[in-house]
C-alpha cells in the first residue's frame, strides 16, 4: 500500500541560488507553507523581491519494502521549481500553481538524503502570468510530500494526476459511472477493484475487472442522491484498488457528486433541471502577512465566510488553487469556475503558448474529480495587452484542448470591459462573461444594465455572465453623500446596492462574481491611501472585518435570518437628523431609540432606509429589530467631522482622464516621427514613468484609450510594454492619428 509522508516542517531556507551539496546551518529555518513575499508583497511600491529561493532538508526514509518507488510531490512552487536529490536534478517545472512530482527512487540511498527545492519567481517570458494586477508571491507555499508506492501503482507521473478519473451520467434517476484508471506496470492476473460507497459509508456497488495500463470500469448507483450545490452537496466515494492475489498493492479514493447541468442563453443556469442563477464571488489565495502560504484552516475560514454570505458560486481567480480549497468547494456545494493565469497580456513566443497549454492540461487533469468545478476558464482580460490573430488562434487552441480533455464540462472566459460586443473572441467558449466596472473606473452605474441588455439583445444565442464587478471600500472614509472615487464604505455599499438589484432582475445572467470576496495583495497599487492592496473585497485582507456590502449580499443570498445596521463605523455625525440604513433578509424592520421608543417601522426587501432620524447632543443609540433579530449602532453628534473620514489624495496619484483626446486636433500631429533623445510611443511605460510630466501625458492618453481612469500605480503591471506594442487596448484598435498625436506630445520631453 502507498504511504504518504508530509515533510513540511523544518526546512533550511536561503533567498539565493546555491550549488552546495550540504545544508548551511546558518540558513533560516522555516516550515511549509512558506513565501518570502508575505510582507513586501503587500506593502506597496511594486518592489517585492523576485529571484531564487533555496529550500533544503535531510530526509531519512528508513527501511523500504523491496520494489518500492519513491516520489517527491510539490503541490506548488512559484513560479518555477526544480527538485534536487543528493545534488542531482530530479525534475523541473514551469508554472506556479499546480502539482508536480519526481520519481527519486534511483537518486536516494540509505540514511540521510539531501532534498533541495529551488523556487524562482523572477518574471519569465515563457511562463504565465506575464502581467497581472496581483502580487506574484514566491516560495513553496503549499505542501511537499514523499509518496512511497509499490512498482505497480496508480500512475503518479502524468501531470500530477491521481491516476483516476470518474464521471457519471444520470439515466432515469440512476447514475451510470465511468471510471478510468491509469496503472503503472500492471502484471498478468492483477485486478482492479472499484467500490462505490454513499455518504454514510454504505457500499452501493462493487466492480472487479482485469488491471491494464489504461483500465475503464463501469459502476452503477441506483436512485442516485444528487449533488445539489449549496442546498445539498451530497458526495459518494469511489475507491479504486489494485489487487494481486490476496494483497492490495495500491489504493486511491476520490469523492464524486452526481449532477447534470446546462446553460440556456435566454433563461440562465440549470442544475439538475432547476433554474439556479449562479451568484457569488471571486477569490484570491492570499491573506495579510501570510501571502499565499495558507494552511487548511486558512482555506476553511475563507469557505466559511463565503458560506455565511450565502453565495452559491466562486470564481477561483486567476490560477489553479489549492486542492484543499477545491475539496471544500465540493463539500460546501460551491459551483466553481477554475482557470489558468492566461491573463492581461499574451507573449507571442511559441514557448509561452506551450506553457499556457500545459497549465490548462494540468488544471483539468489534476482537478477532474472535483464535482464542484463546472467551468474551465481559458483567459482573463487577455486583450489588455493587445488583440491579434495570433491571440485568437491561441485562445481557440486552449478552448479545443479543454473540450478534448474534458467534454463533460463547459468552457468560459472573462473579457475586459472595453472589448467590443461583436469581437470574434466572444464566440470561442461555451459560455461567456465580462468584467465591468461602470460606476467606478469610468461611466455611471446605469451603464451596467444598459450594456448587459444590449449584449443580450445583440447575441440571443450567447450565455452571458459578469465575471468581475466591484469598487474599492476603505473603512476609514465616510460621508452622507457618497460618490464615485471617494473610497468610502458608503459608496461601496451604494454601488453594490445598484448591482445586486439589477443582477437579481436578470436571472438569464448565467453567473455573476463579485470582485472580490476579500481584499488582496497587489504590491503595485496605491489606492485610497492604502498601498499594496486591492481594496474591493467584501471583507478585509486579514478576514477580521466585514464591510457593509457583505451584509447587503447576505440579505440577497442567505436564508439565515439577520439584521445589520450599515455605517456603524460612521460613528461621528453632524446635524439634527441622520439617515440609518439597515440590510436584512426579513420582511420588515423596526427602528427604536435608546429609550425604547419606536421611531419607525418599514416593510420591504433587502434595504430599509430610515430618514430624518433625530439626533440629540452627545451619544445616540439605536436598535433595529425584526422578530428575534436585532442590531445596534452608536452615533455621536459632533460639530465637525473627523478629518480621517475624508480621503486626501496625493497630488502625484491622481487618475488619468478619459476624455483626453476629445478637445484636441489629432490631425495636427502628422506622421509619427521620433527623436531618440525624447520620449516616444516606442518607449516602455516604465521608462516614460521616470519623467513626471511625460508620464502624466501617457496616463491621460492610456486612460482615454481604455475608457478607464487609471491611477499611476495601476500602470505598473504594464511597465514593460510600449504603446506601439499595445497596438490594441482591450480589443479596440488605436486610431493611428491618436497614436501619432500622443507621440508628438511625448516628444516634447527630453529623456
Amino acid at each position: 500500500m502507498r504511504e504518504i509522508r508530509n515533510i513540511n516542517p523544518d526546512w533550511k531556507f536561503t533567498l539565493s541560488d546555491t550549488e552546495n551539496e550540504q545544508i548551511n546551518p546558518e540558513w533560516q529555518t522555516v516550515s511549509l507553507p512558506h513565501t518570502w513575499n508575505n510582507y513586501d508583497g503587500q506593502d506597496g511600491g511594486a518592489n517585492y523581491h523576485t529571484g531564487v529561493g533555496t529550500y533544503a532538508k535531510e530526509v531519512n526514509l528508513g527501511t523500504l519494502k523491496p520494489g518500492s518507488r519513491v516520489f517527491i510531490e510539490v503541490q506548488a512552487a512559484a513560479n518555477a521549481g526544480q527538485i534536487f536529490v543528493n545534488g542531482k536534478k530530479a525534475a523541473e517545472h514551469e508554472g506556479g500553481f499546480s502539482i508536480f512530482r519526481a520519481d527519486i527512487t534511483d537518486d536516494i540511498h540509505d540514511g540521510d538524503n539531501l532534498i533541495e527545492l529551488k523556487v524562482d519567481n523572477t518574471p519569465r517570458a515563457d511562463i504565465y502570468p506575464q502581467m497581472a494586477d496581483f502580487t506574484f508571491y514566491g516560495g513553496l507555499y503549499r505542501d511537499v510530500n514523499i509518496l512511497i508506492v509499490p512498482e505497480t501503482h496508480f500512475d503518479l507521473s502524468y501531470q500530477g494526476s491521481q491516476g483516476i478519473a470518474v464521471s457519471s451520467k444520470i439515466v432515469g434517476g440512476n447514475a451510470d459511472l465511468t471510471i478510468n484508471c491509469w496503472i503503472k506496470d500492471p502484471q498478468a492476473g492483477d485486478s482492479l477493484q472499484i467500490v462505490v460507497t454513499d455518504a454514510d459509508g454504505n457500499e452501493v456497488d462493487e466492480v472487479n475487472v482485469p488491471a491494464k495500463a489504461h483500465t475503464t470500469a463501469k459502476a452503477f448507483i441506483p436512485s442516485a442522491h444528487l449533488w445539489q450545490g449549496v442546498k445539498d452537496a451530497y458526495l459518494y466515494t469511489v475507491t479504486a484498488s489494485i489487487r494481486r492475489h490476496n494483497e492490495i498493492l495500491d489504493e486511491v479514493a476520490v469523492r464524486h457528486g452526481v449532477r447534470e447541468y446546462y446553460v440556456d442563453p435566454q433563461k440562465g443556469f440549470y442544475l439538475n433541471g432547476v433554474l439556479t442563477p449562479l451568484r457569488g464571488v471571486s477569490r484570491h489565495q492570499d491573506q495579510l502577512d501570510k501571502g499565499n502560504a495558507l494552511t487548511y484552516e486558512d482555506h476553511k475560514l475563507d469557505a466559511d465566510m463565503i458560506k455565511e454570505l450565502g453565495a452559491n458560486t466562486i470564481r477561483l481567480a486567476h490560477y489553479q488553487h489549492s486542492q484543499d480549497f477545491y475539496d471544500l468547494c465540493d463539500e460546501y456545494g460551491f459551483i466553481t469556475w477554475a482557470e489558468i493565469p492566461f491573463i492581461s497580456k499574451m507573449n507571442p513566443a511559441p514557448e509561452a503558448h506551450d506553457n499556457a497549454m500545459n497549465q490548462m492540461e494540468e488544471l483539468i487533469i489534476q482537478n477532474y474529480n472535483h464535482p464542484s468545478i463546472l467551468f474551465w476558464g481559458i483567459s482573463n482580460e487577455i486583450t489588455i495587452g493587445g488583440d491579434s490573430e495570433e491571440l485568437q488562434k491561441n485562445l481557440n487552441a486552449l478552448n479545443d484542448l479543454a473540450r478534448e480533455l474534458d467534454p463533460t464540462r463547459l468552457t468560459t472566459m472573462a473579457q475586459v470591459s472595453s472589448l467590443p460586443k461583436d469581437n470574434p473572441q466572444n464566440q470561442i467558449t461555451d459560455v461567456l462573461s465580462y468584467n465591468h466596472y461602470f460606476g467606478w473606473y469610468g461611466g455611471k452605474l446605469e451603464d451596467n444594465e444598459d450594456w448587459l441588455d444590449e449584449f443580450h439583445e445583440m447575441h440571443p444565442d450567447r450565455a452571458l455572465g459578469v465575471s468581475e464587478y466591484g469598487c474599492e471600500g476603505i473603512l476609514d472614509y465616510h460621508n452622507d453623500n457618497p460618490k464615485v472615487g471617494d473610497y468610502s464604505e458608503e459608496y461601496q455599499a451604494l454601488y453594490h446596492e445598484h448591482m445586486a438589484r439589477i443582477i437579481d432582475e436578470r436571472p438569464w445572467l448565467w453567473a455573476t462574481h463579485i470582485w472580490n470576496m476579500f481584499d488582496f495583495g497587489c504590491d503595485a497599487r496605491d489606492e485610497g491611501g492604502v498601498k499594496g492592496r486591492n481594496n474591493k473585497g467584501l471583507m478585509t485582507i486579514d478576514r477580521k472585518l466585514k464591510k457593509d456590502s457583505f451584509y447587503l449580499y447576505k440579505a440577497y443570498w442567505s436564508d439565515e435570518p439577520f439584521v445589520h445596521i450599515a455605517s456603524k463605523r460612521y460613528s461621528n455625525r453632524t446635524g439634527d437628523t441622520t439617515t440609518i440604513k439597515v440590510y436584512s433578509n426579513q420582511p420588515y424592520v423596526s427602528l427604536f431609540a435608546e429609550d425604547g421608543q419606536l421611531i419607525d417601522e418599514k416593510y420591504g426587501e433587502k434595504v430599509f432606509e430610515f430618514t430624518e432620524v433625530p439626533l440629540h447632543e452627545g451619544t445616540n443609540r439605536f436598535t433595529a429589530v425584526s422578530g428575534d433579530q436585532k442590531d445596534s449602532i452608536r452615533i455621536d453628534r459632533v460639530d465637525v467631522l473627523p478629518e480621517s473620514y475624508t480621503l486626501v489624495e496625493d497630488p502625484d496619484n491622481i487618475p488619468g482622464v478619459t476624455n483626453w483626446f476629445d478637445d484636441v486636433d489629432v490631425d495636427s500631429a502628422g506622421p509619427i516621427t521620433i527623436d531618440e533623445n525624447f520620449y516616444s510611443v516606442k518607449d516602455t511605460i516604465g521608462d516614460v514613468a521616470q519623467n513626471p510630466e511625460a508620464f502624466r501625458v501617457l496616463l491621460d492618453a492610456v486612460s482615454s484609450l481604455m475608457g478607464m481612469a487609471l491611477k499611476p500605480s495601476m500602470t505598473a503591471m504594464m511597465q514593460d510594454s510600449t504603446l506601439e506594442d499595445m497596438a490594441k487596448f482591450g480589443g479596440k484598435e488605436i486610431d493611428e492619428k491618436k497614436l501619432a498625436y500622443l507621440n508628438s506630445q511625448l516628444q516634447k520631453y527630453k529623456k
